[in-house]
C-alpha cells in the first residue's frame, strides 16, 4: 500500500494561512504578544471554552543564538509569562520554554551553542508543533486534506510545506514526547484553544485540532 503522504493528490493544495489563539481577554493577550515580539505570527480570538492541562501544541521559535533566546525569554517573563524550562544548553543547542498568560506554550531555541554576534529580536522560523497520538495516521489524514509533506521521520515527526504568505510552519510530533520536551504533564481536557486557518475547507483532525477556511 502506498503511503498517502507521498501519493499525488488531485485535490487543490491546502496550506496553513494563520494560527488563531483563543484567549479569555484579547486586549491583555495582545499586550503580552507585542511585548514578547511574536504578535505578527498569530491572530487572537475571544473564547471562554473550558481547557485544562496540556493543550497539545506548542509554538516554537528558532533564533540565531543563545543571547537572542535569553532576550525572548526575558521579554516573555517581563510581560507575564511563566518559565516551564529555563534556557539551557543541550546536545542539540540552547533553548527554553515559557507559558503565556493565556496558557499557550512557547519554545525558544537555537542550534548554536555560542553567540557569534549580539542579541537581536529577529526570528528565523516559527513552527506550530501539534502533539498527536499517531504521527503516521495524522500525516496521512493531512495529506488527504491536500497538505504537502515536506519532511517525515517514520512515526516520530512530520513537517508540511509552508504556504505563500504564512510565516508559520506546521509539524507533527508524538503527544507524550512533546509534553515531555516542554516539561509539562501530558494530560489535558477540553478545548485546545487554537484554530488553524487554511486555504482549504473547515475540518477537524483526528486529535481534535480545528481547521477553518481563511476568510476571503
Amino acid at each position: 500500500m502506498k503511503d498517502l503522504a507521498t501519493t499525488t493528490s488531485s485535490a487543490a493544495p491546502t496550506a496553513l494561512t494563520s494560527v488563531i489563539l483563543e484567549v479569555a481577554d484579547v486586549e491583555t493577550a495582545r499586550h503580552f504578544y507585542r511585548a514578547f515580539g511574536v504578535d505578527a505570527y498569530i491572530t487572537l480570538r475571544a473564547s471562554e471554552a473550558a481547557s485544562a492541562g496540556f493543550r497539545g501544541f506548542t509554538l516554537a521559535l528558532t533564533v540565531s543564538g543563545p543571547a537572542t533566546v535569553d532576550g525572548f525569554v526575558v521579554a516573555a517573563v517581563d510581560a507575564g509569562a511563566t518559565v516551564l524550562k529555563p534556557a539551557t544548553k543541550s546536545l542539540w543547542g540552547y533553548g527554553g520554554v515559557v507559558r503565556a498568560p493565556d496558557g499557550a506554550i512557547w519554545k525558544i531555541a537555537t542550534s548554536a551553542k555560542k553567540d557569534t554576534g549580539p542579541a537581536t529580536r529577529d526570528i528565523d522560523e516559527v513552527v506550530l508543533l501539534l502533539g498527536v497520538e499517531d504521527v503516521k495516521a495524522t500525516k496521512q489524514f493531512y495529506a488527504g486534506q491536500g497538505l504537502t509533506v515536506a519532511k517525515s521521520f517514520g512515526g516520530k515527526y512530520a513537517e508540511f510545506a509552508t504556504g505563500d504568505g504564512c510565516p508559520v510552519k506546521l509539524a507533527l510530533y508524538k503527544h507524550r514526547a512533546l509534553a515531555k520536551d516542554l516539561g509539562v504533564p501530558a494530560d489535558g481536557t477540553g478545548s485546545h484553544r487554537i484554530v488553524i486557518g487554511s486555504t482549504g475547507g473547515t475540518f477537524t483532525d483526528p486529535d481534535g485540532f480545528v481547521w477553518e477556511a481563511a476568510q476571503s
